[in-house]
């Protein structure tokens, strides 16, 4: 008979003493179990003790969070979180430099716990480790120790950071000044100034006075990459708190050549697409304010652009006012846009600013980070140039009116972006296969594609296939949850994490679940996890914010990502089993999974994608003409393994079919032989010589041939005979040789 729930098997520890294996009754107060584990030492005093987990973080184990206890889990007896916090206190405050390191180190490990760390706090520890800062007496390992136990604290928002004080941030400061700092030190005083440049708007004041974007730019040009990365957060931060003017001046400092290069790579993607909304969101203004009718600088731009686009060689003050209207009309026709669309679509300065470039030249060499706009030095006046020309080809091409403006050119640059083009080049080759034309096929394929759906029998078939699909999906839910997931377990993210791993059992009946060491190579055999869950007992499934491990975190430490990947299960006795996926594709599948389980619906993306792809490929075989059509009932033999995998062959292979039923079989040694025998061949038989060779050659020399029929010849006599080889000079050293 299995043991009751409310048992869980456990081994403590105590320094210089047997371990006690022991069964914990979690229906009893914790601390009569911990006045029996010292009765079984001789230990007294019980009250000054706690139990703790003896791996891992090592966290102390109160009433609230006693029930993660799982069977044969190994405890550790320790003095109490009060008895520990004054210890360390009094022993971070002592003359001796060993005992204070070795306080520093140990209080640097205790602080992520949120009951020690309550603790210690109320103790003002806080305000000791900040004068400690300020004091400027600590260095190397015992300053880093000092930051880290600090950073840590804080971190759990028991505190507000608007209590420092500005000795306290002028010396964080001068770490991340200082030309030659130790990298621990150096990361953690970054991470420090991020949180104080984020929680209060009057310590980012004192941050931004001590601290510069050109000073955080050398830590850019390390080659650590936990440097780079807080660094560019500490940047967001103040860039974020920055008001107008700054914002500007640091964008232009960030948009610098060699800093784009150094700063791009995968491992911050987050922090770039943080500082890409910023710098986007400093245009808004300009974007948002309406063309001044009155402004004469304004209306200089206009003219700039009309003079820029025509260059009018006659001079405008030579012709008539009535003949210069009409010219200007005509001009601003040709650019596109008339009078009536300029007035009623009102255009922003942005637009204004930006249509000049579109009629220079354009810088090219830009290479595209999503888009374009970290690789070049103007990123975003490429982009409008070539979304404005674009507009000017669309608006000829439908022969646009007014009510045509935002029809088309949105979605053909939608589109365009949604292929994930890798520089502007790219991006400009895919809006040349999206021509107005395009578009409107586009657009009829997937109108056609949803009518032929919308018919009442087709709709009647759809809902009777349903069910059947929905069975199919749910089968493929069940079957992953069998194969089960590793999962990684929450914690603070500055420390090394546990794995654990969960799967279903074969009959569907119950969870298995265990921790790992590490994320596993294979299959994870049901025998090394060791708790479980009765499917019968799981009573919800929630998710996000719902999720108890979500609601314990502070507002602080919410991670949007996280949040996003979060569920739990709520089970018998009010007890919840807490998942954090590793994507969204494991979390649709697990929360799919676990509420098919308890007879609730499947309410995923990847559910209602999965539908609709298999609604639609079963409608679309069911719906074949398939009338004296034979289905075979069995597939179709797999083809034998090919003679050679050297697949490059096929491109370069040809063959001459001759009289009688004869082949002659060639493979040419490269492309260009290949191209040069199959057209010349095809010449011999009257064929079209198709080839790209053709096509590359024929665009050469008619280039060449044009170019040479439009020179002017005038007065020039073209000999009839090529002038005469030059003879062999006298010598060959070119180098040297200068007679």
């Amino acid at each position: 008979m299995p043991p009751p729930s409310d048992i869980v098997k456990v081994a403590i520890e105590w320094p210089g003493a047997n371990a006690q294996l022991t069964e914990i009754d979690q229906k009893k107060p914790l601390s009569s179990i911990i006045r029996e584990v010292c009765d079984g030492w001789s230990l007294s005093g019980s009250e000054q003790f706690a139990l703790r987990y003896a791996d891992g973080p090592q966290l102390y184990i109160t009433e609230l969070s006693r029930s993660e206890i799982k069977n044969g889990t190994i405890l550790r007896l320790a003095i109490s979180p009060g008895r520990a916090a004054r210890q360390l206190l009094e022993r971070v405050q002592s003359h001796g430099i060993d005992a204070r390191l070795e306080a520093l180190k140990e209080l640097a490990k205790l602080s992520a716990d949120i009951t020690f760390a309550t603790e210690f706090i109320n103790m003002e520890g806080i305000t000791v480790l900040a004068r400690l800062v300020e004091s400027g007496t600590n260095f190397g390992e015992m300053l880093a120790f000092t930051l880290t136990a600090f950073l840590e604290l804080m971190d759990h928002g028991i505190v507000s950071w608007e209590l420092l004080s500005l000795p306290f941030i002028k010396q964080i400061a001068g770490y991340v000044n200082q030309p030659m700092v130790d990298v621990s030190i150096l990361q953690r005083s970054l991470a420090i100034l991020e949180s104080m440049v984020l929680n209060s708007q009057s310590l980012y004041q004192r941050v931004a006075h001590e601290i510069t974007v050109g000073q955080l730019i050398g830590h850019l040009q390390v080659s650590n990459q936990e440097i780079q990365t807080y660094a560019i957060a500490l940047i967001n931060a103040l860039f974020l708190k920055a008001p107008e003017d700054r914002r500007q001046e640091m964008a232009s400092t960030l948009a610098q050549k060699h800093l784009r290069s150094i700063i791009l790579n995968a491992e911050m993607a987050h922090q770039l697409y943080v500082l890409q909304v910023l710098t986007f969101n400093l245009l808004e203004e300009r974007m948002m304010t309406k063309m001044d009718p009155s402004d004469q600088t304004q209306r200089d731009i206009i003219f700039e652009l009309r003079r820029v686009v025509f260059d009018a060689e006659s001079d405008p003050n030579s012709s008539s006012t009535e003949k210069r209207k009409t010219m200007y009309t005509k001009d601003y026709k040709m650019l596109g846009f008339t009078v009536s669309v300029l007035n009623t679509r009102a255009p922003s300065r942005l637009k204004l600013t930006n249509m000049c470039p579109v009629w220079g030249t354009a810088n090219e060499g830009c290479n595209d980070y999503h888009p374009m706009f970290f690789t070049h030095d103007r990123a975003w006046e490429e982009f409008f140039c070539v979304c404005i020309q674009l507009l000017n080809k669309t608006w000829k091409e439908m022969r646009a009116t007014a009510e045509d403006f935002n029809k088309v050119v949105r979605e053909q640059i939608t589109r365009a972006l949604g292929m994930k083009p890798n520089s502007l080049d790219q991006f400009k080759v895919k809006l040349r296969g999206l021509s107005y034309s395009e578009i409107l096929r586009l657009r009829q394929s997937e109108r056609m594609s949803q009518d032929d759906f919308q018919s009442p029998p087709i709709i009647e078939l759809r809902e009777r296939i349903q069910p059947e699909i929905l069975e199919l999906i749910k089968q493929q839910r069940f079957n992953r949850l069998c194969e089960g997931s590793c999962f990684r377990k929450i914690g603070n993210r500055r420390r090394q994490e546990k794995f654990w791993f969960c799967r279903l059992s074969l009959n569907h009946k119950v969870l298995h679940y265990g921790d790992l060491e590490e994320p596993p190579q294979g299959e994870v055999p049901f025998e090394s996890l060791t708790d479980k869950i009765p499917v019968a007992d799981i009573k919800s499934v929630v998710t996000g914010k719902d999720c108890p491990h979500m609601k314990e975190k502070s507002a602080l430490k919410q991670n949007k990502e996280v949040l996003e990947l979060a569920f739990s299960i709520l089970h018998d006795p009010d007890e919840a089993l807490n998942f954090v996926a590793t994507n969204k594709y494991e979390y649709c599948i697990w929360t799919d999974g676990l509420s098919a389980l308890i007879g609730r619906e499947m309410g995923s993306e990847l559910t209602r994608s999965d539908l609709d792809t298999l609604l639609s490929m079963e409608m679309k075989l069911r719906l074949l003409d398939l009338e004296n059509i034979q289905i075979p009932e069995a597939p179709p033999p797999i083809p034998k393994e090919p003679s050679s995998y050297n697949f490059e062959v096929l491109e370069l292979a040809f063959s001459i079919l001759h009289d009688p039923d004869e082949a002659l079989n060639f493979v040419a040694t490269n492309k260009y032989e290949y191209c040069i025998w199959t057209d010349g061949l095809s010449a011999l038989i009257g064929r079209e010589m198709g080839s790209e060779l053709t096509r590359s050659d024929l665009d050469t020399l008619l280039s060449m041939e044009m170019k040479l029929r439009l020179l002017d010849l005038e007065n020039i006599q073209i000999p009839e005979a090529p002038p005469p080889i030059p003879k062999e000079p006298s010598s060959y050293n070119f180098v040297y040789h200068y007679g």
